[in-house]
């Protein structure tokens, strides 16, 4: 069997540095054409794929190795496919097709996703598929795997139809697509300012506030945005004030355009209204004490401007239950075709009324509703407050997700989208008849794609276009509402205008839509993207090159339960124009492949749900894939539960681990800066069909783990490419290479070793690896065990409180009892759920030095209280540590691990100073300093 790149080498340095850079770009990419949770970058995808096809020359041609490494590092960057595919993509997709032929090799995602990974290899020149349980990720794949290579070839429009009728277009030449997509998004646009333009106004320049002054006079004044608070009733029975919940009050947050707005309490009216303040009135509020950060609300406990009582979040939320809530509207955003910067003021009657206009309005729509469906997406929301936060507010309708001009607009562009099917068919036949684009047989299928696309941009309005969307101050903007994976509860919102031109727009979700199909139309034969389960495909066996995959990470996104914001309106729109993707009520959940607790009776039954699931879908995979095949999983999850999944799936479908990289997707920057126990590494194991041998035993294949491991751990050391957390993640798949070559691993004395026990040893090899590294030429051995733990956990979570079981892993590697430390007064403190590792800021008056570690903190809190060198020296001589090489760089190791700004951080260094000083310092025999007993709490010992 021949070997592949990926299996001997990858430029991982260069690949991580492509995915983190491209986090940045905002034009053209996929990632923008419609949100997809958890997207693999362009640039690892493109990266792995081309190594995972091309064979190693092997290890007696070193030139043509370092060829093809070399154009890996070429083609990685977002530059290379920027701006069409530059030579080196170009000579890759050439090196693919001298291998496989003109056919080129067949390529499998079966959770395709956002569609990265089997874009890339298309882009390489595979016979590409890719398939999805969830039907909305299938759509956006089709608009980036299908149409924009069947039908966004560049094109010469017919300058008159068969009539001879001029048709006005100048035979320009266009992206074909692209052009009917924006051709149809703006007769929508206008038919739809008709309809509803009104509940929109624009209006002149008066009273409104920016960085400049504004002429009150120009007319033509756009809203572009429109902030709300919601309401709930004070809950004194003395006060009978309603409480705008707002997180803060400021409207542009930047350093040259300070622009806020103050609640005026009126006592005796018990109401709240507001001042707008910028320029001199906004310095002079601040300087009498006015915090613009400072709201009434956080973390759903309320204050009330008029009486002072705080309304609590239990309260909080029974009250949304009640359908007590409300909503008032605060200030609007506007801005001007011929100005820069945005202005606002805040909102007065008339804004009101346009509100009403479009309640209004939206009554006498939904009665005059002809279609059988119902007009408003009332299916539930799923029933998951862990992920979708605001069902626990009596938010349960994807309706409630929108007030009521919200819902006019979506419903609005929905039915439009609805409505145009059949002259967009027909539109389709008169440019496929007057041209050398296809079959007449072909203007259905590019309907369809115009209306996908459409809806696609729908979605993308939709994401800025509901009550869940939070006002950002230094960007002026409105965020869109998957800003994390889930779906929130936003106190106060910003709504934009859909007709404005700004963020949310259909101008500018079709602008950014269209840059992204003339990015992707590179030339070569469309994808396949089918709706199906990873659990059963409909490939044949054996027939497929390639399966490259990023499967669901145990329990990190719920997809489906997301996605129904997407698919309730998508049916609506173009659901009978894929009856294949939009048959169900709301997005299948039956058989997702997730660790999801609320669709099962128990955890344990989720975890076993999920398992089998993810075994299923690898057992598929080794059955399509051929003899000489390869797979490469991507995989990223920080808990044991979920790797450990993940590898007894892999190795029970009958794969072999033949390589594994971690890959960076952060910015090292931000990876250092970053004050949480955060993952930023995937890794992306390799496997085979490799025959696997019948037993292996245990005490064998240990020294082969710990060699592999730590060869491998010396090279991403040097790379530079893991950072804490990430480590130990890392080391699972050059772990799994000797281990998962047998069917059964077992001890001398016949016990099964399991894939828990192998992730074990792995963090123990890891984790001494690490102590040795952090250590540098100090031996680990001479540093205790409870200093290599604390060293450790520094490294892998910083300051950070972590679940107890991942604390617990640590410890084990590192022969700690945790519990023993936690029930001692010492630098373990646990919680109910959280482990945390104090540092000496934390911690008490240390008056007993355990260990190194305790030594390290009394240190540094005697430096922080003042106390001489001498009497440090003498503390750390009296344990035995002031002569001690180890305990210096522990010390130092320690301080290396924390953050910049980091309290620890600056005691370390601050104390590590006077090191020498300290060296010089004996401790005398009983501990007693020249002004008596030494003491190792901190009574003022100059009052003896």
């Amino acid at each position: 069997m021949d070997q592949r790149f990926i299996e001997y080498d990858l430029p991982i340095a260069e690949i991580s540095e492509g995915s983190a850079n491209e986090k940045n770009v905002h034009h053209g990419h996929p990632s923008t054409l419609h949100i997809w949770w958890a997207r693999r970058p362009l640039a690892a995808s493109r990266a792995t794929t081309l190594a995972a096809l091309l064979k190693d020359p092997g290890p007696h041609r070193d030139g043509e190795r370092r060829e093809i490494k070399n154009l890996i590092e070429e083609v990685t960057p977002w530059e290379s496919v920027k701006h069409g595919d530059n030579e080196a993509v170009n000579r890759a997709r050439e090196l693919v097709k001298e291998q496989y032929g003109d056919d080129g090799p067949k390529v499998l995602d079966p959770f395709a996703g956002g569609g990265s990974i089997p874009l890339e290899a298309l882009r390489l020149g595979a016979e590409t598929h890719a398939s999805d349980y969830n039907p909305v990720a299938v759509l956006i794949e089709k608009a980036t795997l299908e149409w924009p290579q069947k039908f966004g070839e560049e094109v010469e429009l017919p300058e008159a139809d068969s009539n001879g009728k001029e048709l006005g277009l100048g035979g320009r030449r266009v992206n074909l697509l692209a052009h009917l997509v924006e051709k149809w998004a703006n007769e929508i646009l206008e038919e739809v300012r008709d309809e509803i333009g009104e509940c929109y106004p624009t209006e002149s320049g008066e009273g409104l506030v920016g960085k400049r002054d504004v002429d009150p006079d120009q007319e033509g004044w756009t809203p572009t945005g429109y902030l709300w608070a919601r309401t709930i009733p004070c809950q004194n029975p003395t006060c009978e004030a309603k409480i705008p919940l707002i997180k803060q009050y400021w409207l542009s947050k930047k350093d040259d355009k300070e622009i806020a707005y103050r609640p005026v309490v009126d006592q005796d009216a018990e109401t709240v209204n507001f001042d707008l303040l910028h320029g001199s009135e906004f310095q002079e509020a601040t300087e009498e004490g006015f915090d613009p950060s400072d709201g009434t609300v956080s973390r759903a406990n309320a204050s009330c401007p008029v009486c002072g009582q705080v309304t609590e979040s239990d309260q909080t939320q029974q009250l949304a239950r009640e359908g007590k809530m409300g909503e008032r509207l605060i200030a609007l955003v506007f801005r001007h075709p011929e100005e820069t910067g945005k202005k606002y003021r805040l909102a007065d009657k008339k804004d009101q009324e346009a509100f009403n206009r479009a309640e209004t309005y939206l009554e006498e729509k939904i009665d005059d509703w002809s279609y059988l469906d119902d007009p408003l997406p009332e299916e539930d929301l799923a029933e998951d407050p862990r992920n979708l936060w605001c069902y626990r507010y009596g938010v349960t309708q994807f309706s409630d997700l929108f007030n009521s001009r919200q819902r006019l607009a979506a419903l609005t562009f929905t039915e439009a989208i609805r409505d145009k099917y059949a002259p967009i068919r027909d539109d389709a036949e008169r440019y496929i008849e007057f041209g050398d684009w296809g079959s007449n047989s072909e203007s259905e299928e590019l309907a369809d794609a115009v209306v996908g696309s459409l809806s696609i941009i729908l979605g993308n309005m939709l994401d800025l276009g509901n009550r869940h969307c939070a006002w950002e101050p230094i960007a002026e903007a409105i965020r869109h509402l998957f800003g994390r994976q889930a779906i929130p509860m936003t106190w106060d919102y910003g709504e934009v205008n859909p007709l404005g031109g700004s963020s949310g727009s259909i101008q500018l979700c079709t602008s950014r839509f269209t840059k992204v199909i003339q990015s992707n139309a590179f030339q070569t034969r469309p994808g396949k993207s089918i709706r199906s389960s990873a659990t059963q495909h409909t490939l044949d066996s054996g027939s497929v090159d390639a399966v490259i995959t990023d499967p669901p990470y145990y329990d990190n996104v719920p997809y489906s339960s997301l996605s129904d914001f997407f698919y309730v309106w998508w049916k609506r729109a173009i659901g009978e124009h894929f009856p294949d993707l939009f048959s169900t009520p709301t997005v299948p959940k039956s058989d997702e492949a997730i660790m999801e607790p609320t669709r099962h009776e128990s955890n344990e039954e989720a975890e076993k749900f999920f398992e089998e699931m993810l075994g299923r879908s690898f057992s598929e995979m080794h059955r399509v894939l051929k003899p000489d095949g390869i797979a490469v999983v991507v995989y990223a999850h920080k808990t044991t539960e979920g790797w450990e999944t993940m590898l007894n799936g892999l190795v029970d479908a009958g794969f072999v681990v033949t390589g594994s990289w971690p890959l960076h997707t952060e910015s090292k920057t931000r990876l250092r800066a970053a004050q949480s126990a955060a993952l930023a590494s995937s890794i992306y194991m390799v496997c085979r069909k490799t025959d696997r041998e019948e037993l292996g035993f245990w005490n064998d294949i240990q020294p082969q783990i710990k060699d592999r491991v730590e060869e491998k751990l010396e090279q991403f050391w040097e790379a530079d490419v893991i950072q804490g957390g990430d480590f130990f993640i890392s080391a699972i798949g050059p772990g799994m290479e000797a281990y998962s070559r047998y069917d059964r691993v077992e001890t001398y004395s016949g016990e099964k070793v399991t894939v828990r026990d192998l992730l074990q040893y792995i963090r123990s090899v890891a984790t001494d690896f690490l102590v040795r590294r952090l250590l540098r030429d100090v031996s680990s051995g001479s540093v205790d065990k409870e200093g290599q733990f604390y060293l450790t956990y520094r490294w892998t979570f910083r300051d950070t409180r972590v679940e107890y079981d991942d604390a617990l892993r640590i410890a084990k590697a590192e022969g700690v009892n945790l519990e023993r430390l936690a029930d001692q007064d010492t630098f373990v403190k646990k919680g109910r759920k959280y482990i945390y590792v104090h540092g000496p800021q934390d911690r008490d008056d240390i008056d007993e030095v355990h260990n190194m570690v305790d030594a390290m903190h009394l240190a540094c809190q005697m430096w922080e209280n003042g106390r001489g060198d001498d009497q440090i020296g003498k503390m750390l001589a009296k344990h035995g540590y002031s002569q001690s090489p180890s305990f210096w760089q522990f010390c130092q190791g320690v301080s290396e691990c924390l953050p910049d700004g980091n309290k620890e951080k600056q005691w370390l260094e601050g104390m590590l100073m006077s090191k020498d000083q300290y060296q010089q310092a004996e401790a005398t025999g009983d501990g007693e300093s020249s002004e008596g007993q030494m003491q190792i709490g901190f009574e003022d010992s100059g009052s003896s």
